[in-house]
């Protein structure tokens, strides 16, 4: 289940500095696009187990430092609509502004929760500055140092319970499709031309994961839910950040299903917020397929399924192996089999191989292709076990886990791949001490 926390505030406060820290464990998922200096906006983090993503919304005023209040203004709003939990961040140092106190009164209003978050408090002397703070009306003031990092662990144990606070029951067990990607690449097109046009008459089901609605899907023998977070709220006066929009509700329609059908423009190729989209549920470990639309208006002299493919698997690699199919919403050409594709992949996701099973067939590969010694040291692997996660993921028991290098874990990926077929389904491994 999907949770979204933003971190919001005026510039300088040191949200870029909180937000690394968050997301140290994992690499930030959106990289600088060249010639904007943007810093990474969104990652993934995780606090005791729990995971949840993370938004700064500091990386998406365009401009320089001087932002005006509009602008600060545009983000709160935007992390209200759609966020689940707020942090405010403010600086100790400036001291209490007038723009702290406009973000203030809009947060106010909303009924989302908010942490206040004082940064740069490094000295117990600045702790009796951050009590002005309480003036804002915010509640409990959290004070943290995001250089050291001290005071973080309260908040985010504050923060996970909130989220806990708000998880809901699952809707049902039957197979969750995502369609994502950028804008006008054709995904409505793409769920109207399935569903037909009565796709009003059909009840979404009611009381659903907060922002997402559940189109249930029956025909051609199919049964499954398309998430749909598309048509989901009036389009707000937010309509410049059309971008940051596409990202968020990315987010959310990914983290809430099991498979996502990536849709790409077969006109315009596969571009980096493709990738990005890609790579977001890639690290959600979901089933992907790539759709490739509107590809009856590529002309075809120039470039073959072949070549178009070989690039889109270039652009996604080291985690190439992945459905690509190439389709026409208006023809409809190859729209059912990208739906038996999508539930190919779903059905791969939840295989289950037994222990013994594993280890008939990868003991003997490992003994052939042992892991390189490090510093003099040989790593032994004894046996392999799949983990109880809702993805395959593989425990590999070993000696001297700490020496196992990345190469020899997608050597180990890649024969699980041949073996048991896990097309378009990313896999953990992980390797432990006996």
């Amino acid at each position: 289940m999907g949770n979204i926390l933003a971190i919001v505030g005026r510039p300088n406060v040191g949200k870029s500095t909180f937000f690394n820290r968050l997301t140290k464990s994992r690499q930030a998922i959106v990289e600088e696009t060249s010639g904007v200096t943007r810093d990474r906006h969104y990652g993934i983090s995780d606090w005791n187990g729990f995971d949840f993503s993370l938004i700064d919304t500091g990386g998406y005023v365009v401009g320089s430092d001087d932002v005006f209040e509009e602008e600060i203004r545009k983000q709160v709003i935007l992390a209200i609509e759609e966020a689940d939990v707020i942090i405010f961040l403010v600086d100790v140092k400036d001291g209490l502004t007038s723009l702290d106190e406009d973000v203030a009164n809009l947060l106010r209003k909303s009924d989302k929760k908010v942490f206040l978050v004082v940064n740069k408090v490094d000295t117990s002397a600045k702790i009796g500055d951050a009590s002005e703070f309480y003036s804002l009306g915010l509640g409990e003031v959290y004070c943290i140092s995001s250089i050291t990092g001290s005071g973080t662990g309260e908040l985010l144990d504050d923060v996970v319970k909130e989220f806990l606070h708000i998880e809901e029951e699952e809707v049902t067990d039957l197979p969750k499709f995502a369609v994502v990607g950028r804008p006008n690449v054709g995904k409505s097109s793409l769920i109207n031309s399935l569903i037909g046009t009565d796709r009003n008459i059909v009840t979404p089901v009611a009381g659903t994961t907060r922002d997402s609605i559940y189109t249930p899907y029956n025909s051609y023998g199919f049964e499954f839910l398309f998430v749909d977070t598309a048509g989901l709220r009036k389009k707000s006066k937010v309509s410049e950040n059309i971008e940051f929009y596409s990202v968020m509700r990315s987010i959310r329609a990914i983290e809430n299903s099991d498979v996502c059908l990536i849709l790409i423009d077969a006109t315009q190729g596969f571009e980096s917020q493709d990738q990005n989209i890609f790579h977001l549920a890639e690290k959600n470990r979901k089933g992907i397929v790539i759709v490739v639309n509107k590809w009856d208006l590529v002309d075809k002299e120039t470039n073959t399924h072949k070549e178009f493919e070989e690039r889109i698997r270039q652009q996604i690699a080291p985690f190439s192996d992945v459905p690509i199919v190439f389709t026409s919403v208006i023809t409809k050409q190859r729209i059912i089999k990208t739906l038996e594709i999508a539930r190919d992949v779903y059905k791969k996701r939840s295989i289950r191989i037994t222990t013994s099973k594993l280890n008939d067939l990868m003991l003997p590969i490992i003994q052939n292709t042992p892991p390189p010694a490090l510093k003099g040291k040989y790593i032994r692997i004894k046996y392999v076990t799949q983990l109880k996660t809702s993805f395959p993921a593989f425990a590999f028991f070993c000696n001297h886990p700490q020496y196992v290098k990345d190469a020899y874990k997608r050597f180990l990926e890649n024969k699980l791949r041949e073996l048991f077929d896990f097309t378009g389904v990313p896999i953990q491994i992980y390797f432990r001490e006996k």
